[in-house]
């Protein structure tokens, strides 16, 4: 399998729950205001095959909308890397359970061009960054 290569990065996974209904998290995730509140500006449109971008550290990333189930789940493709990231949510008794992955990592060695650092290195710092982003960013904007 795949877990036991040693070049393998594992996808980045982070669930919580929020104290917010569904659909106030599905706005703050499908939405360029939502979005732009906890995450990064963008000019995100909730439309299968849109193409979009994120204005990212290292300026503007290329995404593109993959899949759209409001409000359970939104995929998309991020980057040149062949990122995905997806937002799923469930209703939890007046909670939304919430899980972000980030997958699609090249392997562990591998130059990233943007950042210049090693997939394996940049991986782990998106994980802590995304545990702030969820955790702290988030949680902020849907239980305010």
């Amino acid at each position: 399998m795949k877990e036991n290569h040693p070049d393998h990065v594992p996808e980045i996974q982070k669930t919580t729950v929020f104290d917010a209904p569904i659909q106030k998290v599905w706005e703050a995730v499908s939405t360029a205001e939502g979005i732009a509140s906890w995450f990064m500006p963008n000019d995100f449109q909730p439309e299968p095959g849109y193409e979009f971008h994120i204005q990212s550290q290292f300026g503007p990333s290329p995404c593109k909308v993959l899949e759209l189930d409001p409000p359970h789940r939104l995929s998309f493709a991020w980057d040149e890397f062949g990122w995905v990231v997806t937002f799923e949510l469930k209703e939890r008794e007046g909670k939304t359970e919430f899980t972000l992955t980030h997958a699609g990592w090249k392997p562990a060695d591998e130059i990233l061009p943007k950042a210049r650092q090693k997939s394996s290195v940049i991986r782990n710092i998106m994980d802590t960054g995304w545990t702030r982003l969820v955790e702290e960013s988030l949680r902020k904007v849907v239980e305010k």
